[in-house]
């Protein structure tokens, strides 16, 4: 009824190893649960015990290679940011058309960018811009994450966080080249603020479209500029205007936050005619 089996301790037939070559790959319960309680495989549950304690013991992993194991996935985290925008590179089937370019001081690093005129151009005096930049005030220029592509460096990037004075890449934070260290960008949540200065901008227009429009933290400065932009004590349209600031600018930014309290208390709505 059975196939004819060699009994040999260490040779099987070659047909008792093909039977036995899945059996002997199982896990060990369920190796235990065949040799056990199956009941048509008696006439090899004696050929099966033997082979199973030939078996090596199965050893289990060692403290070395789990810790190495977690080393590598943390190291994997910590390069995420390889992956993501703004450092991801754009593939050529992505149709990224650069309408700016720009690089570092030494060269390692070069970016392009998509967008032909930034959302924003402000010029801040706060103390930490003043004191990373070793100079009065820092000139940026905000864009969105996916405008910026780096074709050459990206890999040659470092991170200093002002707040906790941290070197991990932890948002927001400022980006600098490992190199030479000329500032690139500060990287927030939702949006780069890129420091025009770096870019190549060869026409007239392209130079007018990153003129500034705004001082930030001005009661900071440690140089007045009478250019008559406006001046904001902190963040420009979410503090106050400074004294500095033109007196037509002021009245109109006066009225403009009237009409804006007007309409969100309801008040100074005309009514319809009854």
């Amino acid at each position: 009824m059975y196939p004819s089996l060699s009994t040999q301790k260490h040779l099987p037939s070659p047909m008792a190893s093909r039977i036995l070559r899945p059996l002997l790959s199982a896990p060990q319960p369920c190796r235990l649960l065949i040799t056990q309680s199956t009941p048509f495989l008696k006439p090899l549950r004696s050929l099966l015990a033997n082979s199973i304690r030939t078996l090596p013991p199965t050893r289990a992993m060692s403290n070395d290679q789990a810790h190495a194991d977690k080393k590598a996935e943390d190291v994997h985290e910590k390069e995420r940011w390889k992956y993501n925008a703004p450092y991801r590179i754009h593939e050529s089937n992505e149709h990224f058309e650069a309408k700016h370019t720009g690089q570092c001081h030494c060269g390692k690093v070069k970016f392009e960018l998509s967008r032909e005129k930034p959302l924003a151009s402000k010029l801040c005096h706060c103390t930490t811009c003043q004191s990373q930049h070793a100079a009065p005030f820092q000139w940026a220029a905000i864009f969105h994450k996916e405008d910026i592509n780096f074709n050459h460096g990206h890999h040659d990037l470092e991170w200093y966080d002002p707040t906790s004075k941290s070197i991990a890449h932890q948002l927001p934070c400022k980006v600098r080249c490992s190199y030479c260290h000329s500032p690139i960008m500060d990287e927030g949540r939702n949006m780069i603020l890129l420091f025009p200065s770096l870019l190549d901008l060869k026409t007239q227009k392209a130079k007018d479209d990153f003129k500034p429009t705004c001082h930030m933290f001005y009661p900071e400065r440690v140089v007045d500029v009478p250019d008559g932009l406006p001046k904001w004590t902190g963040i420009n349209q979410q503090s106050e205007l400074c004294e500095d600031t033109d007196a037509e600018t002021v009245r109109e930014y006066n009225r403009k936050r009237q009409k804006t309290n007007d309409e969100e208390t309801g008040t100074n709505i005309p009514k319809d005619d009854e």
